[in-house]
């Protein structure tokens, strides 16, 4: 018998997440503050939850899957939350990209309850969502991944279990911070071609196959090309992940320079219009300094 999953957290992605897990035929409950999503999840066959206590008393598996740290908290901890409805022996997997010690302070928590619990974040975006094709990195003990695999598997690649509790999110803000200096180096490349006079399309199409090549490279320059800064990834949903990156590289003494310098980039943007866009859209801080726009 399938487990009886809850979902918690229906935004561009986690309807997108929901909706595979229906198509895998897992019977789902879902939750979230806005009711236009539960509502159009309910017409394609998931129950609608009152609360994160009720998803929780109904499931065997409950996601979450919401925007930060506090958002978690209060689904998890809060007042009709899912700490006041999980039964014993079910399981919180946190989809969310969160700091690792809420992680470890929720997973206590619900040990209290006789429940389980891993965190597991993704990588892929919206497109990952919605193609169920999403990376997902996560943090537990092995006999309970092992029970959730199947889920993952509905979601993206299965995932891979890279340590206890936590670390999951320590392996997303690792690929976090990745990204961003990705996006920096791939930024400049782009408007240091453009203005030394050649060809930005031509130089990205020489260069891809090359060292410099990447995913990022080539998932974003096309669109930087074309001026498609429309969000797969919100730039500010990055500023959080990078904050939550620095904090948690804070209480292990580890120094992060080019990180924190990526999101005083990131952070400009946002002051001056751009935290709803794309991350790829970095690179209009760097053509303002320049004084060039880079275009096919």
């Amino acid at each position: 018998m399938m487990e009886k999953i809850g979902f918690i957290g229906l935004g561009v992605m986690g309807k997108a997440m929901a909706r595979n897990l229906l198509r895998a035929g897992f019977p789902l409950t879902v939750y979230d503050l806005v009711a236009a999503p539960v509502v159009e999840l309910a017409a394609e066959g998931a129950d609608k939850g009152a609360s994160p206590r009720e998803v929780a008393r109904r499931s065997d598996v409950i996601i979450t899957m919401v925007t930060d740290s506090a958002a978690v908290e209060a689904a998890v901890l809060g007042k009709d939350g899912i700490l006041e409805g999980i039964r014993p022996g079910c399981v919180l997997v946190d989809m969310s990209s969160v700091e690792p010690r809420l992680s470890r302070k929720l997973a206590a928590a619900l040990a209290e309850k006789g429940a389980d619990m891993l965190d597991a974040p993704v990588s892929g975006g919206e497109p990952g969502a919605v193609a169920g094709t999403l990376a997902i990195m996560a943090g537990g003990e092995p006999k309970v991944f092992e029970r959730v695999r199947p889920v993952f598997q509905a979601l993206g690649n299965g995932g891979l279990l890279v340590g206890p509790i936590g670390s999951g999110n320590i392996a997303k803000l690792a690929n976090q911070i990745m990204v961003a200096l990705n996006l920096i180096s791939v930024s400049e490349g782009l408007v240091f071609a453009a203005k030394a006079g050649a060809n930005p399309r031509l130089v990205f199409e020489a260069i891809k196959d090359g060292l410099a090549g990447s995913n990022c490279l080539n998932a974003k320059a096309p669109l930087i090309l074309n001026r498609n800064f429309q969000p797969g990834a919100r730039m500010e949903i990055h500023i959080k992940d990078l904050h939550n990156a620095l904090a948690a590289a804070r209480e292990a003494e580890v120094p992060l320079p080019f990180t924190a310098l990526a999101m005083e980039v990131m952070q400009a943007l946002k002051a001056l219009g751009d935290g709803q866009i794309d991350h790829g859209g970095i690179i209009r801080y760097f053509e303002r300094l320049a004084g060039i726009e880079v275009k096919e």
